[in-house]
């Protein structure tokens, strides 16, 4: 994953930047009531959902967990420029399942990264949240279409204009075996309508689909209930069980 990361990351955090204003108050309403802490944020990339942790519980220690070197830079500079972040916040370079995570977790908070885990990573995910969520802990994720390894076809997905440059990002996937596709993604930097910059990368993306995740949650005692509006594809998991 860093791999592919390393050519896109001086896109992704600008691209992304215009989805938090969606995400933002769902992460907000579905952190209501956590534990102070310690919150892990899994593939925090830049910082966007780092900082709406900390606004949603000001009291707690925050891990932010982001294996990417290009992406870590920038959540690091983010959390350095404010001194309340930088009091509070531990960024780990370390991926999943390697970074060394707390016993007892008030929440682990995961947008747009479950797609990055195999079926045997994503299930040592389930089971961390299964041995350490707190009582009232709980975890945030994302489901991202597809939700079955079908091809998507091309599409815009971002354009953003930063001074006389514009950032224009689009994405196609095809099907690469059981539960899997590869997005191709395509950015383009113009500038007065110019193209001065293109880079193409492939990653492999798992899909997961409502119905699997509860099924695979079931079997460690967790349930997932939606959040926020059903496009966003949000949802709380909680032990069934405390």
């Amino acid at each position: 994953m860093t791999e592919e990361y390393r050519h896109s990351a001086e896109f992704i955090d600008i691209m992304i930047a215009p989805h938090w204003q969606a995400y933002g108050p769902v992460l907000t309403e579905a952190l209501r009531g956590a534990p102070a802490g310690p919150v892990v944020d899994l593939g925090a990339g830049g910082g966007h959902g780092t900082r709406v942790i900390a606004q949603a519980l000001p009291e707690a220690e925050i891990l932010a967990v982001e294996p990417t070197p290009g992406l870590r830079a920038v959540l690091l500079a983010r959390v350095n420029e404010d001194a309340g972040l930088r009091e509070r916040v531990t960024v780990l370079p370390e991926g999943f399942p390697q970074a060394r995570l707390p016993g007892r977790l008030g929440a682990l908070v995961a947008m747009s990264v479950i797609g990055h885990f195999d079926p045997a990573d994503r299930g040592g995910m389930w089971d961390l949240l299964a041995e350490r969520l707190a009582p009232g802990g709980r975890a945030v994720l994302n489901l991202q279409p597809p939700a079955e390894a079908v091809a998507v076809p091309e599409a815009q997905m971002a354009d953003v204009r930063v001074g006389r440059r514009a950032y224009r990002g689009w994405g196609r996937a095809e099907p690469a075996g059981a539960g899997k596709v590869v997005w191709h993604m395509t950015y383009r930097v113009y500038q007065d309508e110019e193209l001065v910059q293109e880079v193409q990368v492939d990653y492999d993306w798992w899909v997961l689909g409502e119905e699997r995740l509860k099924e695979e949650l079931a079997l460690r005692d967790l349930t997932a209930s939606p959040a926020g509006p059903a496009e966003l594809g949000v949802y709380v998991v909680t032990r069934s069980r405390l």
